[in-house]
Formats: C-alpha cells, structure tokens, sequence
C-alpha cells in the first residue's frame, strides 16, 4: 500500500498542479472520481492488468467507458498511465488529489461514525468543534455502527481517534490480562 502512495504520489502532483494552474480542481476531482471507480471495478481491473492487451488498447477501454467525463487533459493522462503501466494507481491518485485539495482549500474531510444517529444540532456542534480544534473548515459525514456500543470514532486521512465503547472495554481487557 505504501509503494502505491510513492508512486502515485508524482503523478498526482503533476495533475494536481496543472489542475489548479487552469482553475478546474474541481472538474478534475470529479474526472479522478469517476477513473477511480472505474479502474477498481473488478472486470475492468482485469482488463487493465491483462498483460496481452497492448497499453493502447488498455487506454482505449477505459477512455471509451469514461469519455463523457474527460476532456483531452484526462484523455492524455490516461495514455501517459497506460504507457507506464500505472492505471492502477487511478484510485490512490484521486485520494491523494482530493487530500492536496482539501489543504488548498483549507477544508477537512471527517467520517464520524456513532454508535446512534445524530441529529442536526449533534453534527453541527460536532463540527464546529472538529474546525475549531483542527483549524480548518469540516465536511462530516456520519456513519452508524452499533458495534461500538457508544461513544464515537473520528477519521480523517491518517487520524483516528476512537472513543468508543467498544475500543475502551479493549482497553480494560487487555489491562485486566496483564
């Protein structure tokens, strides 16, 4: 997983910046987005990692599912994957273009996951505090997971912080058996 980081890391630099140079980061999330989904369904990822398929043909395939998506800078990236046999990183280079642009634009994506729905004033106030302690504005999505008995886990890029329930009650086992 981390050799995948490393090297879409360049690749997506470069489409980061030139996208930000021609003010259409977000035409270009979206065309990360959807190549992303794409290349990791499981037939097309058979199809792309088929070796006696030239890279041509590899880029050819996914252009023509995607194409409505793409403009010629998309095309050209696809063709320039296909050539170094990197189509595989499409899904690490959309997280890693969404994670460059979210520092750009000073937000932060939160996954909130509760162990009970929260209601409207919960998630506001959830999200005032994660912006105030972070600096930075908060998008919060929540998720419900009653197997964590109570409390609430927060994830956001490499940060988890879980104070649920269920990771306490670990705790305590684990100190008990000490």
């Amino acid at each position: 997983m981390a050799e995948l980081n490393t090297v879409a890391r360049p690749y997506t630099k470069a489409a980061f910046e030139f996208a930000n140079d021609k003010g259409a980061l977000d035409q270009w999330s979206a065309m990360l987005s959807t190549l992303s989904g794409v290349a990791a369904d499981s037939d097309m990822a058979k199809i792309l990692s088929n070796p006696s398929l030239s890279s041509e043909q590899k880029a050819g395939t996914l252009i023509s599912v995607c194409e409505d998506y793409l403009d010629e800078s998309g095309k050209n990236l696809i063709h320039l994957l296909a050539e170094n046999d990197r189509l595989a990183l499409l899904p690490e280079m959309s997280k890693q273009f969404e994670q460059l642009k979210a520092v750009l634009q000073q937000s932060v994506d939160i996954e909130v996951t509760t162990a009970y729905e929260l209601d409207e004033q919960q998630q506001q106030k959830l999200t005032q505090a994660l912006s105030a302690k972070l600096g930075r504005d908060v998008k919060m999505t929540t998720e419900v997971d009653q197997t964590i008995l109570g409390g609430v886990v927060i994830r956001t890029q490499d940060l988890v912080i879980d104070g649920s329930v269920r990771a306490r009650l670990a705790k305590l086992a684990e100190a008990l058996n000490s």
